[in-house]
């Protein structure tokens, strides 16, 4: 069976991304793995797979590139929004995104930020926007959940931290129950430097919800005033929030090439 493709990328976060409206395609893990691998597949962080949706535009399922199912990917939905133009309102697994398409990206709002200890989930109650917790030099982050769940660190150097050492070990920490993301951000000239530990994924070179979850903490913290500049390894994204209001991240995303692949 073969099936046509679309390869995607918001700030090197790549995707490879399948329209199955029309014509359904049963994806699971062991399917996601193969083709999300950069060696023997077609590789990409995330598969995207593009289904009918009965309470928005079009319903966008994601898969991490280790077969896992995710409940969201900022990147992502600025790709597919872009990808369908105009005004689009895309369903996910973490909820209802709105999508607008710019001339080289899309803004997407990405619902409320969500700070309850049960909302992340943590495996016990804390205080989520400063946690008494800590691994190594990594110490007192707060936590998040945009749709998925992240946890993020405030230090001096983004840059200096050990984060492919440290953020599997904090990803996997019984603390969090389902995974977490893992985020270290600096303050410089009052923008966010950030790295990303993406759960299921490794260091990335964007992380959209990562992005989101950080500048969110770092509003709350009055480190940053919004809209937030926050500079990934890949580009940079421009995130607008103020309490009780939805997160809308702003940036650009890009179609590297189409193909057909035999499944």
């Amino acid at each position: 069976m073969k099936r046509r493709f679309r390869k995607m990328h918001g700030l090197g976060n790549d995707f490879v991304i399948f329209d199955a409206r029309e014509t359904p395609l049963e994806m699971d893990a062991a399917r996601a793995r193969a083709l999300a691998d950069r060696r023997t597949g077609i590789g990409c962080d995330q598969l995207i797979v593009l289904e009918p949706s009965q309470s928005a535009d079009i319903r966008m399922r994601i898969w991490n590139n280790d077969g896992g199912e995710v409940e969201a990917c900022g990147n992502a939905s600025r790709c597919v929004g872009w990808l369908l133009g105009g005004e689009t309102v895309i369903e996910t697994v973490g909820g209802t995104l709105r999508a607008s398409a710019t001339g080289a990206g899309a803004s997407v709002a990405m619902g409320r930020p969500r700070f309850g200890w049960d909302e992340i989930p943590l495996a016990y109650p804390m205080d989520t926007g400063r946690m008494p917790v800590g691994w190594e030099e990594l110490r007192d982050p707060a936590a998040v959940n945009v749709g998925n769940p992240h946890v993020v660190f405030f230090v001096e150097d983004a840059r200096a931290v050990p984060l492919d050492r440290l953020g599997p070990q904090i990803e996997t920490d019984p603390l969090f129950p389902e995974r977490v993301n893992v985020n270290v951000a600096s303050v410089e000239e009052g923008t966010l430097r950030l790295r990303v530990w993406e759960r299921g994924v490794g260091l990335t070179q964007a992380c959209g919800t990562g992005a989101c979850a950080t500048a969110v903490a770092a509003i709350r913290r009055r480190l940053v005033q919004s809209p937030a500049v926050v500079r990934l390894p890949g580009g940079v994204l421009s995130i607008a929030w103020a309490p009780g209001e939805e997160v809308v991240m702003t940036g650009a995303a890009a179609s590297v090439f189409e193909g057909e692949v035999d499944l």
